[in-house]
C-alpha cells in the first residue's frame, strides 16, 4: 500500500510493513509484506499535483517494484485513479504495457472486479462466521467510519440482517437505535458529501462505546485506548482500520471477555483480492465478480476459521494468537531453506 498522509514517515511505513507481512501470513497470502507512502497533504493537491507525485514517486522507486519483485497497491488517500497513473508510468518507463506492476487499478485499466469492495466485504464474511457464536435475535453492530471500506461493510452488513444501528464519518455520527438504511446513508452521503439528516447525532467517539453486539472501528487508529477500553460495551470488535486499538487497550478488553477480531485478519480482503488481480494480470483471464468475492469469502473465512482453533487450542487473545500463528508460518517457510 502506498498512502499520501501527513503523517507518513520511515518508523510508520516500517510498523505497516510489518503488519502487512504478517497480514498476507493469516490470510495465506503468497506475498511478502510492504509498504509505502509520501508526506503530503492529500486536500492541499490539484488533481494535476497528485499526478505528477504519482509518476514521480513511480520513477523513484521503480528499480525496487516490479510484477516479480513488489506490487503496489491503494492505501490512505489513495485510489484506483492513483494506481492507473503509476501503472502507465511505469509502462511508460519500460516501453510495454506492465499491469501486473500495480493493483487496486480501475477495472478499465486492468483492474479486478471487486476489489472496490474487497475490504468491507472480506469484513463481513468474517462476521458471517462469528454469527454463530452470538446469541440474538437481532444481532447489531456500530461501525465507526462510512469510507472505502467501512461503506461496503455496512451495505453487506444489512444484507445479512445484522442491524447497523450507528456509523460515522469525519463530521460525525449518527445513531438510530432500530438501524440505519444503507441507502438513505449512500445518498445523503453522495448528495452532501457527508452522512447526515439520517438518525440522531452522537459524538464520533461515543459510537464506540454503543451497546452493540459487534463494535466495527473502520476509520483512524488509535481509536479504542486505555482510557476508554473500560467503557466498551460491545461483545466482539471486528477491526477493519489499521491499529485501531492499542496494546494497553487489548489488555483491559481481554479482562471484560470481549472477542477480538484484529486489523491483520479482518481487513485482509484489500489485499487477499490485490493479489487475484495480479494472477489475473499474469494469466490474461479476468474473472466476474461474483467469482472473485467468491473466492475471497472462501479464502478469509477459512483464514478465520483457521485463526480461531489456534486462538482457542492455545487459549490466546485474539491479536496475540493473530500474531503467533503468522509468525509460525513466516518461521516456517524460512526454515525450508536450511
Amino acid at each position: 500500500g502506498i498512502r499520501f498522509s501527513t503523517d507518513v514517515s520511515e518508523e510508520e511505513v516500517k510498523a505497516l510493513s510489518l503488519w502487512m507481512t504478517l497480514k498476507n501470513a493469516v490470510a495465506e497470502i503468497p506475498y511478502g509484506g510492504a509498504k509505502g507512502g509520501v508526506r503530503v497533504d492529500p486536500d492541499r493537491l490539484s488533481q494535476g499535483e497528485e499526478e505528477r507525485i504519482s509518476r514521480s514517486y513511480i520513477r523513484s522507486i521503480s528499480d525496487q517494484i516490479g510484477p516479480d519483485i513488489d506490487i503496489p497497491a491503494p492505501d490512505m488517500n489513495t485510489s484506483s485513479r492513483h494506481m492507473a497513473w503509476r501503472m502507465d508510468e511505469y509502462s511508460l518507463m519500460r516501453g510495454r504495457k506492465v499491469p501486473g506492476v500495480i493493483t487496486g487499478k480501475p477495472v478499465e485499466m486492468f483492474g479486478s472486479e471487486g476489489r472496490a469492495d474487497a475490504t468491507g466485504f472480506g469484513a463481513a464474511y468474517v462476521i458471517v462466521e462469528m454469527l454463530e457464536d452470538i446469541d440474538s435475535d437481532q444481532v447489531t453492530a456500530a461501525v465507526q467510519g462510512f469510507g472505502n471500506a467501512a461503506e461496503p461493510a455496512v451495505r453487506k452488513l444489512e444484507e445479512l440482517g445484522v442491524k447497523v444501528v450507528a456509523v460515522s464519518d469525519h463530521t460525525g455520527a449518527r445513531y438510530d437505535e432500530n438501524g440505519l438504511s444503507y441507502d438513505e446513508l449512500v445518498s445523503c452521503d453522495r448528495e452532501h458529501g457527508i452522512v447526515c439528516e439520517v438518525g440522531d447525532e452522537i459524538d464520533n467517539m461515543d459510537i464506540l462505546e454503543l451497546d452493540v453486539d459487534i463494535l466495527v472501528p473502520a476509520a483512524i487508529q488509535n481509536v479504542i485506548t486505555e482510557e476508554n477500553a473500560d467503557r466498551i460495551s460491545a461483545d466482539y470488535i471486528v477491526e477493519i482500520a489499521n491499529g485501531p486499538t492499542t496494546r494497553e487497550a487489548d489488555e483491559v478488553l481481554e479482562r471484560k471477555d470481549v472477542t477480538l477480531v484484529p486489523d491483520i485478519l479482518a481487513n485482509s480482503g484489500g489485499v487477499t483480492v490485490s493479489y487475484y488481480e495480479w494472477l489475473q494480470n499474469r494469466s490474461g483471464d479476468y474473472w466476474t465478480r461474483e467469482k472473485v468475492l467468491e473466492k475471497l469469502r472462501n479464502n478469509i473465512q477459512q483464514a478465520y476459521r483457521d485463526f480461531r482453533d489456534y486462538r482457542d487450542s492455545k487459549g490466546l487473545y485474539g491479536r496475540d494468537a493473530a500474531y503467533q500463528m503468522a509468525a509460525q508460518r513466516l518461521v516456517s517457510a524460512r526454515e525450508t531453506l536450511r
